[in-house]
Order: C-alpha cells, then sequence, then structure tokens
C-alpha cells in the first residue's frame, strides 16, 4: 500500500520517476488501444452505398433468388439464367465492394451459357450487419451453393467460384470441403481473415504506433472468438482442382498473399498477374480480364453437357 500511495503522491526523484514512466505507459496503451479499436470497428462496418437496380430492365433476364443463411435470416441475390443444365458461377465479390460490382461478368459469363449468381455479403451492399473479412462470408456462400443445387435447370454438382480478396478466401475455403465444386479463380485472395486485417491496418498509415497491428490482431480475433478454432485455409485439399489465381501489381500485400497461395497449391493451378486490380481496370483491361476468366471456366467446367464427357 505505501508504494502504491508513492506512484500515487510521489515525494522522492525515483518516485516520481517511476510515476511518470507509469503515467506515459499507461496513456500509450490507452491510446493504442483505442486506435485499434476504432480500426477494427471501421473494418467490420465498412460503409455501405448500396446501387439499387430495376431486374426487369436488366440485360439477361435476372431473377431475384433468396436462400436461407445459419442463423435463420435470409439472403437476397441475383440468378442470372444460362444454359438449361450448365453448371452455375458465383461471383463473389471483395471487401468494400458489392455485388453491382461485377455485373459485367456475370454477363460475359452467361453470355457463355453459364448460369451465375451474386449476392452481397454480410455488411456490403444491400446486406445489414458486421463483415468478418472470411468466416462468416463462407458459411454464406455454402449456402447460396445448396439453394442453387435445388433447382431444377442447373447442373446440381458442377459449380464454379470466382471471388476477390475476401470472397476470394471464401471461394478458396468452401472449395477444399465442398465436392460439388469443379473449378475456383481467385483475385488477391489471402489464407486466413487475420491477414486481411493486417493489410487494412498497413493501409491506415498508423503502423507506425507501437502496438497497434498487435492490438487490432487482437481485437479482430476477440469479435470472431467464435471462429478461434479456424485454421487457415489448408490449399493442399484442392489437389485436381483446376484454380487460377490473379494478382495486380496496385494490391502488392494482396499479391504476395495470393502468390504465396499459388506457390503451396497443388496442381493443376494457374497465375496471371495485371497492373491494376479488376475494380480499378479501364474498360479495355476489364474486357481482356473478363475473357480471360469465361476461358478459365470454360475449359474447367464447359456447359455442354457432350463437352463435359
Amino acid at each position: 500500500m505505501a508504494v502504491l500511495a508513492e506512484l500515487r503522491y510521489p515525494t522522492t526523484p525515483i518516485a516520481k520517476v517511476f510515476s511518470g514512466l507509469f503515467a506515459l505507459i499507461l496513456f500509450c496503451f490507452v491510446a493504442v488501444t483505442s486506435v485499434s479499436g476504432f480500426l477494427i470497428y471501421q473494418m467490420v462496418r465498412p460503409t455501405r452505398t448500396p446501387n439499387s437496380f430495376d431486374l426487369a430492365v436488366m440485360m439477361g433476364h435476372p431473377m431475384s433468388l433468396s436462400f436461407p443463411l445459419a442463423d435463420g435470416t435470409n439472403r437476397e441475390g441475383w440468378f442470372f439464367p444460362g444454359q438449361r443444365g450448365a453448371p452455375t458461377i458465383i461471383v463473389a465479390h471483395g471487401y468494400r465492394e458489392q455485388r453491382a460490382d461485377v455485373l459485367t461478368l456475370v454477363t460475359a459469363l452467361q453470355e457463355q451459357q453459364f448460369n451465375a449468381f451474386l449476392f452481397d455479403f454480410a455488411g456490403h451492399g444491400t446486406s445489414p450487419g458486421v463483415t468478418t473479412l472470411g468466416y462468416k462470408e463462407t458459411g454464406e456462400l455454402r449456402s447460396a451453393v445448396q439453394t442453387l443445387s435445388t433447382r431444377d435447370d442447373v447442373d446440381p454438382k458442377r459449380f464454379g467460384l470466382w471471388g476477390a480478396n475476401m470472397g476470394g478466401y471464401a471461394a478458396l475455403r468452401l472449395a477444399t470441403s465442398d465436392p460439388r465444386i469443379g473449378a475456383v479463380a481467385v483475385d488477391n485472395a489471402y489464407a486466413d481473415p487475420r491477414d486481411m486485417v493486417q493489410v487494412q491496418v498497413s493501409r491506415s498509415g498508423l503502423t507506425a504506433l507501437p502496438g497497434v497491428s498487435l492490438f487490432s490482431d487482437a481485437g479482430f480475433r476477440l469479435l470472431n472468438f467464435s471462429f478461434r478454432h479456424e485454421p487457415p485455409i489448408r490449399i493442399e485439399m484442392t489437389q485436381g482442382l483446376p484454380k487460377l489465381f490473379i494478382e495486380s501489381d496496385d494490391q502488392s500485400r494482396l499479391s504476395d498473399l495470393v502468390v504465396r497461395l499459388f506457390n503451396n497449391a497443388p496442381e493443376p493451378k494457374q497465375l496471371l498477374r495485371y497492373r491494376l486490380s479488376y475494380a480499378d481496370m479501364s474498360d479495355e483491361d476489364r474486357k481482356n480480364y473478363e475473357n480471360q476468366m469465361v476461358n478459365f471456366f470454360l475449359q474447367s467446367l464447359p456447359p455442354s453437357t457432350h463437352a463435359a464427357r
């Protein structure tokens, strides 16, 4: 008690030094945890600017299709019909994006007779809630596959997945456990949502503050405590599954992560490199990108059942 009293009301020079150091350490701790908490809050609640569309006037004659989630709620998506009985490609948007951002890719796939489906992940676009950077999003993607597989106008055993960063994580995660996934293309994906936390911390410019990365990781793990036993993607479990990995020069940290996935992935696999990420490409570059994606799925999951044999 005397020691505590001396620290609180120091009377000797040494006590004053220790008291000052203690106050400084406490201030730094509070400052770092506050900054980290604010960063995590911004990460899991990205700003939503949902776009509204009239399906009746959209090209491709899409229809609204809802599917149930594990928590008892429903998620609404858009189904673009292709050739009857053809595989379905689910297009999974990236972090801080929404389904409207990948409509042209869906159109390119539908033009080649694929069925296509897309929806907004939690905390994005029209979907409420918070994001988990891939944990819960994998379950959303799994629920979409399950609902689509009950339709009589699609091939219930052949699905393709395309996903960007967060959507890419969910696509790869699902592909390691669901035999209905016949091909997967991932753009700047990562093996663990905690990697994406560090990418976002780095982008904030606050990594110069000691402890921000560590406390941000701890805060994210605490928020997603129910997923504490979820290991990084076991990419070795995709043996025999056609995989296309895409990296872009303007997303250096994510590019490093997806290249690491590619290097550790078993065959068959391909790696493409672009100067800009899909969202920032010019119309011409985006068209080339979409043609590459379509060709990959045509080779891996041909819509024609005759070609599939």
